[in-house]
């Protein structure tokens, strides 16, 4: 567990400078293909170096409002509260801030910068479909990312999720609105209309890929951490399973923040499978039930 909480740690930098290093190259890009105008380079640096910072900062409050999450308290929530409360006493972890999203389909997630300033959120339909052993797994497993600074890593490739959708919107706007006008006449303006649409389709497409490879393995990661905290393998089993079966969209689903549920929030399609945030269900239950067996 100590090395993956070192790899987290390190892995959030590593992230930072690639995007932002990443966001410079095309910059330059961009300025080229623009006639030489360089101002194009130094808003997409200063863009990419700005919004990075920003969100690191600010990205929980982000995806907490994407999700349509309200805080509640012990008297609120007494169940949520309890659980997560023995499970924070057991671990020596921080107690998180608590918050609910109503919708009838069964998710939860944890955000935050570390454990102090960290935040767990269910839905209400994982409270009306989990027994008190089923949800004690669940949050174990939220704040096992918690404890790994999975959650940390979520929090920027969130971030940046977003912040290419944005740039890709802002290359389409180029492309289409004469963004290469000003330079080298109808080549560079033709040239410039194919960057921006190019950005515009694959941008998105290499954020998913880099968010489910990172995602994949921090969930396999957090429930061996649930396991290990609760010494209930099969409880934690037993709710994946329910949420495999029971299972629905998000009323406020956003590919952005796919990645931070428990199980994914989206309806899955060809595509979508390609780029899977989160292992299947039947390979995290059996890896539970061999660490059961070992108890």
């Amino acid at each position: 567990m100590y090395s993956a909480i070192a790899r987290n740690k390190r892995n959030t930098w590593v992230i930072l400078g690639a995007f932002i290093l990443l966001l410079a190259a095309i910059g330059l890009l961009a300025g080229w293909l623009a006639g030489n105008n360089w101002w194009i380079t130094a808003f997409i640096i200063v863009f990419a170096a700005g919004y990075a910072t920003f969100q690191y900062f600010f990205a929980d409050r982000e995806a907490l409002a994407m999700s349509g999450a309200t805080q509640v308290t012990q008297a609120d929530a007494p169940r949520f509260y309890r659980i997560v409360e023995n499970l924070c006493i057991t671990t020596g972890t921080p107690m998180p801030k608590l918050y609910v999203v109503d919708d009838p389909a069964p998710n939860a997630f944890a955000m935050g910068r570390n454990p102090e300033e960290a935040s767990i959120t269910v839905t209400t339909g994982l409270f009306e479909l989990m027994t008190d052993r089923e949800l004690e797994g669940v949050l174990g497993h939220e704040l096992g990312h918690i404890r790994n600074y999975d959650i940390r890593v979520s929090l920027i490739v969130f971030g940046l999720v977003v912040a290419v959708g944005i740039l890709a919107d802002i290359f389409m706007r180029f492309a289409f609105f004469g963004g290469g006008r000003r330079g080298g006449g109808g080549r560079s303006q033709l040239l410039f209309l194919i960057f921006g649409v190019i950005a515009a389709l694959v941008a998105p497409l290499l954020a998913g890929a880099v968010q489910a490879a990172i995602s994949r393995q921090r969930e396999y990661l957090a429930d061996a951490t649930s396991a290990m905290t609760t010494r209930d393998p099969d409880g934690l089993a037993s709710a994946l399973a329910k949420l495999g079966e029971y299972g629905r969209p998000l009323k406020k689903a956003n590919t952005s923040m796919a990645h931070l549920w428990i199980t994914d929030p989206l309806h899955p399609n060809a595509l979508a499978r390609m780029f899977a945030t989160h292992p299947p269900i039947p390979e995290r239950i059996e890896r539970l039930k061999t660490m059961g067996a070992g108890f």
